[in-house]
């Protein structure tokens, strides 16, 4: 668990601001401010602060760890700190069983400790599993000829040394790109880590895991590899280790502080977790996402694309439903016009027996609402919109429940 000295934790759109007096404040504010100035959407800089925009999760500066929350209801810390944690475990798939190691039961306090002990549960898994070998080219002096002798080299190094041979060999070894990755993720989870409980089992992975040199990471060093049936088990680990290795800005001089930001923009992390808990539990529907389809095209140039966040067509009737998903509280207004506009476009392009949007909401809420016929003003038409507004529960498992019967109450609802 976090020191809770060392962790500062605020809700996101919500502002924070540093006494400037005080030595440690200063720092964190400074380290802020020079993170920000490599430009990042997490927040916005105010007098002596800053305010959080729509990303939650975390930033970690030095030892300090700062927790941006979700907030669509008065419900407190704790409760949101679990809904988020499970909502990313939902959205990337993470389990703890199919790495082999059932038996560790995760219960992180963060984000943060999420990251940190899946990669650590995936690297115990690895470990014992058996680390791959992979062919390696080599170059240098050896004692013996074996490879392919380097004329000119050998005759530059080697003039008085009769007994050494400069050659390049192919070596069978543990020793390749993904496991100086591994390696190298390692050594930064032991530099940032600050839970006493994780410590140990990093300690543990650092003497079973073979000794790597240190990379440079980037994003092209990830490109490059190439998963197949001996690898592909490798696959997890290397996704969390990219996501720390890439989000992680060493302290460039002398007294500043890393800092490692983990964040995720909720209306996208909305739109994945309501996707994925369609996909997995309602099942007398196809559910698609982001299907794009054109509708407006310039004498020249490129056209104009829609692409609605998720399509369910019943397998049954073979009708179409298109949802739009939105993280914010709509406080008893109605949606946007352009929202409201947009899904009528969606209603005509993928010819849908319903639209609707779908917002988080302190309580269940379903409002039906019918578009104004284009052709005779002033009279309704067959077309409808709703509004569904889901309240969080007290569990990721019961908040999913509640998500697929509301939005099946929608679907099969008339007006």
């Amino acid at each position: 668990m976090l020191n809770k000295q060392n962790l500062i934790t605020v809700f996101e759109h919500q502002k924070l601001s540093f006494n400037l007096k005080n030595e440690n404040e200063k720092q964190l504010h400074d380290a802020l401010e020079t993170y920000h100035g490599r430009y990042t959407p997490f927040f916005k800089l105010i007098k002596n602060g800053v305010q959080f925009n729509e990303y939650v999760g975390i930033i970690q500066i030095g030892k300090t760890t700062i927790e941006v929350l979700p907030k669509a209801d008065k419900a407190g810390e704790d409760k949101w700190r679990n809904l988020l944690i499970g909502m990313v475990k939902t959205v990337w798939g993470f389990d703890v069983k199919s790495t082999g190691s059932s038996s560790l039961k995760l219960k992180p306090n963060s984000i943060l400790e999420l990251y940190f002990e899946l990669f650590i549960c995936e690297l115990d898994y690895l470990i014992h599993r058996g680390l791959i070998k992979r062919y390696r080219k080599n170059e240098g002096n050896q004692t013996a000829l074996k490879g392919t002798l380097k004329f000119s080299k050998h005759i530059a190094q080697n003039l008085v040394h009769k007994e050494r041979f400069y050659v390049t060999y192919t070596q069978y070894s543990d020793e390749h790109t993904i496991h100086e990755i591994l390696y190298k993720t390692l050594k930064l989870l032991a530099h940032l880590n600050t839970n006493p409980f994780i410590k140990g089992k990093i300690g543990s992975l650092c003497l079973n895991f073979p000794e790597m040199k240190d990379i440079k990471v980037n994003e092209s060093t990830f490109k490059k590899i190439v998963f197949d049936r001996k690898n592909q088990h490798y696959q997890t680990a290397l996704e969390i280790a990219k996501l720390l290795l890439l989000n992680h800005h060493p302290a460039i001089s002398k007294g500043r502080n890393d800092v490692l930001a983990l964040m995720f923009n909720m209306n996208s992390l909305w739109e994945q977790f309501i996707l994925v808990t369609l996909k997995r539990k309602l099942k007398t529907y196809t559910i698609s996402s982001q299907v794009t389809k054109s509708f407006w095209k310039p004498v020249s140039g490129y056209s104009s694309k829609m692409r609605p966040d998720i399509i369910l067509k019943c397998k049954e009737s073979l009708e179409n439903y298109v949802l739009d998903t939105k993280w914010k509280n709509l406080n008893g207004y109605n949606p946007s016009p352009e929202d409201l506009r947009q899904m009528y476009v969606y209603h005509r392009f993928y010819q849908a027996k319903k639209v609707a949007l779908v917002y988080p909401y302190h309580q269940h809420a379903i409002q039906k609402g019918i578009y104004y016929s284009s052709e005779f003003h002033g009279e309704m038409s067959n077309k409808e919109c709703s509004i569904i507004q889901i309240a969080t529960a007290s569990d990721v498992n019961s908040w999913q429940d509640e998500i697929v019967a509301q939005i099946n109450a929608a679907i099969r609802s008339s007006v």
